[in-house]
């Protein structure tokens, strides 16, 4: 697998676009992942990203997106948000990228006065209808799984049943190392998600809070993770996820520091040459 980072690690440090992109490739990462709002950014931003990508031959694997909005129970508020998915499926083909990131979010009002069910159908339909937008661009979506009580996605049953009921192959998950250990996933339950993983996020946590720690700096322990993602055939990539640094004056020794560790425990696990 590719070992990758998600870019807005430089953009929370202040760091300028094309000097995040140039360190990425400097330091050794074989792609990227892009955070990106294509309804914040000119054309000219928007280029950029992709111009100097092609320059530096760092190719981007994922764009991410956080669309919480799909659940909502206002019908025009859920045809904002099936449009806005639509403009970052549009900046994934243009950028040449194999999948969306997407992040669903969480049941409102503690799941107390819309039946969850009801919310948990509005997404199903949603994902369904932006599955079909993303197969006709030759695209897919990873699903975000998070690891927060209210999560509509928060273990890997619950994955399952969504991508099962979605039912179409553009429509697939995303694992997130540190995520499965906050919600008390246990290593071999990953083979569930056999032919539905395309993409993998890592990063290290307390074991208590989400944390976006470089591995090593945190409790999570690795090794059977990413024993069972080698047993998946995931042809995709590991993109770190290093955000809000408590020392953004340091983020290119986090980065570099994050790059080596999961470097090493990708060869160790022989999911990189």
């Amino acid at each position: 697998m590719k070992l990758g980072m998600i870019n807005s690690a430089w953009a929370q440090a202040g760091r300028d676009t094309a000097w995040g992109l140039h360190k990425t490739k400097e330091i050794g990462f074989d792609s990227v992942d892009i955070f990106v709002d294509p309804q914040d950014v000119d054309i000219r931003e928007r280029r950029l990203v992709k111009d100097t990508c092609d320059q530096l031959d760092l190719p981007i694997m994922s764009v991410c997106c956080v669309a919480v909005g799909l659940i909502d129970f206002n019908p025009s508020v859920q045809r904002f948000h099936l449009q806005r998915v639509k403009d970052y499926l549009d900046l994934c083909y243009e950028y040449e990228a194999r999948n969306l990131l997407l992040v669903l979010g969480e049941y409102i009002w503690n799941r107390e006065v819309i039946p969850p069910a009801e919310q948990w159908q509005t997404a199903v339909e949603n994902c369904r209808r932006l599955a079909e937008y993303a197969a006709n661009l030759g695209l897919e979506i990873a699903l975000e799984l998070e690891p927060f009580p209210l999560s509509l996605l928060n273990d890997v049953d619950s994955m399952v049943r969504f991508v099962d009921e979605v039912d179409h192959p553009a429509l697939k998950a995303n694992i997130d190392v540190s995520h499965l250990l906050l919600a008390g996933v246990e290593p071999p339950e990953l083979q569930k998600l056999q032919g539905k993983a395309i993409h993998v996020h890592i990063s290290d946590c307390d074991g208590k809070v989400h944390g976006d720690l470089p591995p090593g700096r945190g409790v999570v322990h690795f090794e059977p993770y990413l024993a069972e993602i080698k047993k998946l055939n995931i042809d995709g990539a590991i993109s770190l996820e290093l955000e809000y640094s408590p020392e953004p004056d340091k983020i290119e020794e986090w980065v570099r520091e994050a790059y080596e560790s999961t470097d090493s425990l990708m060869k160790q696990a022989g999911l990189r040459g």
